[in-house]
This record gives C-alpha cells, structure tokens and sequence, in this order.
C-alpha cells in the first residue's frame, strides 16, 4: 500500500519516509499554529543587530553557507534524495550545485545589488538636489517551501532575506521536512546569530498562520490552492507577498530544431522529480513537418526510461509523492483517453520490489484537445502531450492559453526566429533549446507571468525584492527649495519657462531662454534666500 513521503505519527509530530520503500527516515516535531506568532516574535528580537552590519559582512555568512553544502556534499545528496525518491544525480544538479551556484552569486555580487544607488533629479525640478536609493530590511520575512523544490530555491530565497538584513521564519513543505531541517544545519554550520533564522514544521494550517503573523513579508512557492489562500491573507493585512505557483510549461518544437536534442530535453524535463518539479515540461507543441519522427522518438525513448527505487543506480524515475498525487494524475489520463487521446505509453507500474511507492511511468500522449483538464491543470506527473500545429503562430498561441505562465522553451536552429518568439510568449521564463525545470541559473529571476504568480525569487530581481527601497536626498542648508512658496507671478512664469525649455520643438526652447532668461534668474536669487516675496 502506498505511503505518503511524511504523515502525523502523533498529534505533535511529523513522520517522514522514503516515498519509493516506504522506510521511515526521521521525525520533526510540528508548530502548532497558535505558536507561529510567537516564533516570529523571537525572531525580531534577534533581527535587529543583524541588520546593523554592512551588507559587506553578512555577504560572508552566504559564502560560509556555500562552503557547508560543499563540505556536506555527499551526505545531503543522499539524505534529499531519500526524502524525495529522485535520482541522486538528479539531486545533485537540481538542488546541491544550485544552492551552491545561488549562495557564492549572492556572496560575491549580492552586496552590489543591494548596495544602494544614485537617483538622477532633473535641474527643472531641483538644480542643487541630489538624490540615492537605499535599501533596508523589512523585518522578519516569512519563506514558505514547496515539496517539489526542496532545498536550492528555499535556502536561495533565505539567503536573500538574511543578506538584506532580514530574520527568517521558514516553514518548509511537509514531504521536505527533512530537507528543511538540513537547511537549518547549513545556516548553522555557516555561524548566524542564533535565533536569526526558525524553522516550523506542519500542514498547509501553519504555512497560512504565518501569513497572518506579524512578518513583514512572505516568499511563498507552492500549490495554487494554498498559495491564494496565502496571498489572500497577506493582501488583506497589508504586507507584500512573492507567490510561485508552479507551471503548466509549454515546448515548442520548430521544424529546424535538432530532434534528438529535442527528444533528449523533453524527457529530462517532462520526467525531472517524476514529472513535480517547478518547471515540467507538460505540454508539447510540435511543427506537423517533423511532429511523425518527434513522436517516435519521444515515445522510445519514454518507454526505456527506468522506473523505480531511486536507491538503484539504474532508475531514472522514481515515485510520485504520494498514492493521491498519482490517482490524480492517473484520473486525468483516464478522463483524457475517454474524450479521445491516445496514450501511446505509460501510467501506473508496480517495479519489482518497490511495494510501497506510488508509481507511474512516463507517459506520452496525443489527440489531446484545450478544453481537457489534463491540458489546462497542473499535473504533477510524468506525462507528455503531443499537439502537431501547423504553423509557429498557431504554437505561441496554444502555449499562451494557460493560467500558469512559469517557462516555455523554443526548440530551433535558428536564434533570432527562436529570440522573436521568446517576446510573445506570456511566460515568466523562455529557454532556447534547453528546458529548465528548477531554477537552476540562479542568477536570472524566477518567475511566472504576470496571472500565474506574484513577483520574482533568485537573480538582482528577487534579492531586491527582499528589501525595502528608500529614497535619501541632500539639499545645501544654506538654500531654499526651488518650488517653495510663497507664490507669486514669477513663479509661474518661472515655471512656464522650465517646460518650455523640455519641449521637444528647438524653437519652443529658444524662446524660452530669451524670454525667461531674467525670470529664472530671479527664481535663482530666491534660493540662495534674496528676493523672496512676502506671504
């Protein structure tokens, strides 16, 4: 009987086990709601002298955090992989050389992102003004994980908070609470201020809690049901929220792509983390002048994947999370056949001597229509559909009818035609011949458009999303303001003088400085305190 990967063995803990045997890895203790404000309480206690050291020095722990995966290489490759049922190398690509890749860019670059800018002031509104951006920490920031990207995107997103001078309350997502706890390890190893950063454990009850705790913001990965509620209640107390929902990711195969790379990239990406991971390829659109020699190869080729306990070197699928996910999964398939697809291969399997896991090998099909719900909803699953279109317009537009706009990628030969359809495409991330289905350039934005998320995690864009922007400036002490009043004619025709001088006619600003040359003068005089008119 298949077992999910964590579940309550007692009201105040959760069990985890390998989802492909069903072994019991270890036991965390869960939050009970009602505490998660408290938590967070302690961890503003503890915030505060973070925040007081330069960005230049809490740039140091980051890289100390890097050196700890390092260290810790080959024991959390076996431990993630355990928790999760994938592959170990699929582990270490997607998750440990990830974190590794995110934690030195924040390290060595992140204080230059965060290291505050100049803000241009025109002379018009200000001729002695100067102006920067700052940006200052929010608080406490809570970091909610998905089960599906355990390790790099989480530790990713707490880096980021803590390097703008953040404390962390995270809570990962129950089938990673192992994971969860080793991230806790790595920022200990790493020497944080303890308390800085707490960690809670339990079902979706808790994430939600700390939505409506006093943190002042949330990073949030998950399910779309979860991440609205979580959305819902940020919103409604006032405070910012960056919400990754997952995708529903679309290929585009053009009739100038290499197959056998394309073929190769679909399975890897349609089969990463048997088909849950963030970025799955679940939809294929194919150009019908190769779409025959596609098909074939993609069906041979899911047909020679191995599934099984990913403790065997040989398997390159292991179990979905859980007996529910994979009747789901399963449901759809069915429903889909029903309404006239194809299944050329795949669906649940029962590999020899994993009687605990929840199985389903990679399936391909065809035939599918829109109006499917296999073709509009997440899945979570191995499962590829094959759509042969007959132009490259009618494929952008397929791929553009989602609600979930995370990644698409383009498969050409041709760079500028696959450059072109990257701009209209409504997605959040465009790949060129390669698919990515973890953030695994952790140095670009990860995100969905604009209807499948909120915000960005990872890359300048999501470092600076963990802090606050704050415009400083500086006017002499010894000048008045240049706008200030009292009013009087010369300020108006002052003013009328200024825009005329922006006009884009040469003759409108010719004019001006004939005209104005005395008044603007006089405005001048007015700074430096002489001829102010009384009130």
């Amino acid at each position: 009987m298949s077992t999910t990967p964590s579940e309550p063995a007692t009201l105040g803990e959760l069990i985890a086990r390998n989802p492909a045997t069903g072994a019991v890895l270890g036991r965390v203790k869960v939050t009970p709601p009602e505490r998660v404000d408290e938590v967070v309480g302690e961890v503003a206690k503890v915030q505060p002298l973070w925040a007081l050291l330069r960005v230049q020095d809490r740039a140091r722990y980051m890289r100390r955090m890097a050196q700890s995966v390092i260290d810790d290489f080959d024991e959390l490759q076996d431990a993630l992989a355990a928790e999760q049922g994938r592959p170990r190398a699929e582990i270490a690509a997607l998750e440990l050389l990830a974190a590794i890749d995110a934690l030195i860019w924040i390290a060595e670059d992140g204080a230059k992102v965060l290291g505050g800018r100049r803000v241009g002031i025109h002379r018009s509104m200000s001729i002695v003004k100067r102006g920067r951006i700052a940006y200052e920490p929010y608080g406490v920031v809570g970091v909610i994980g998905a089960g599906s990207a355990p390790f790099a995107q989480p530790l990713g997103q707490i880096a980021g908070a803590l390097l703008a001078g953040n404390g962390v309350t995270f809570k990962p997502a129950r089938r990673a609470s192992l994971a969860g706890e080793r991230i806790a390890r790595v920022l200990a190893r790493a020497g944080l201020p303890e308390g800085l950063v707490r960690v809670v454990h339990g079902d979706a009850d808790v994430g939600v809690a700390l939505a409506r705790s006093p943190v002042a913001k949330i990073l949030f990965t998950g399910s779309p049901a979860v991440g609205r509620v979580v959305a819902r209640a940020c919103v409604s107390r006032e405070k910012e929220v960056t919400v990754e929902l997952g995708g529903k990711d679309a290929m585009l195969v053009l009739a100038d792509a290499r197959l056998p790379r394309a073929v190769a990239g679909a399975l890897w990406a349609g089969c990463a983390g048997a088909g849950q991971a963030r970025g799955s390829i679940e939809r294929v659109y194919v150009l019908r002048e190769v779409y025959e020699r596609f098909l074939a190869g993609l069906v041979d080729g899911a047909r020679r994947l191995t599934v099984g306990d990913p403790g065997d070197h040989r398997t390159q699928v292991g179990p979905l999370a859980s007996a529910r996910r994979a009747e789901h999964v399963d449901t759809l398939v069915t429903e889909a056949v029903a309404q006239g697809a194809r299944l050329h291969c795949g669906g649940p399997v029962s590999p020899h001597g994993c009687d605990a896991g929840a199985f389903y090998a990679p399936a391909v099909l065809t035939g599918t229509t829109s109006e499917m719900r296999l073709m509009r909803e997440p899945l979570d699953g191995p499962v590829l559909a094959v759509v042969g279109v007959e132009t490259v317009e009618e494929a952008i537009a397929l791929a553009n009818d989602s609600d979930y706009g995370l990644g698409v990628s383009v498969w050409t030969a041709d760079r500028y035609q696959g450059t072109r359809i990257a701009r209209e495409l409504r997605t959040g991330m465009v790949w060129l011949n390669d698919h990515l289905p973890g953030p695994t350039v952790s140095r670009g934005p990860w995100g969905a458009a604009a209807g499948g998320g909120l915000g960005r995690t990872l890359g300048q864009a999501g470092l600076r999303a963990c802090a606050q922007e704050k415009l400083i400036t500086w006017d002499p002490p010894r000048t008045r303001g240049q706008w200030w009043g009292p009013y009087d004619s010369t300020s108006v025709r002052a003013a009328r003088s200024v825009a005329k001088m922006r006009s884009g006619r040469e003759a409108d600003r010719e004019r001006a400085w004939r005209e104005g040359a005395w008044t603007l003068a006089r405005l001048g005089a007015r700074m430096l305190g002489r001829g102010v008119p009384r009130s």
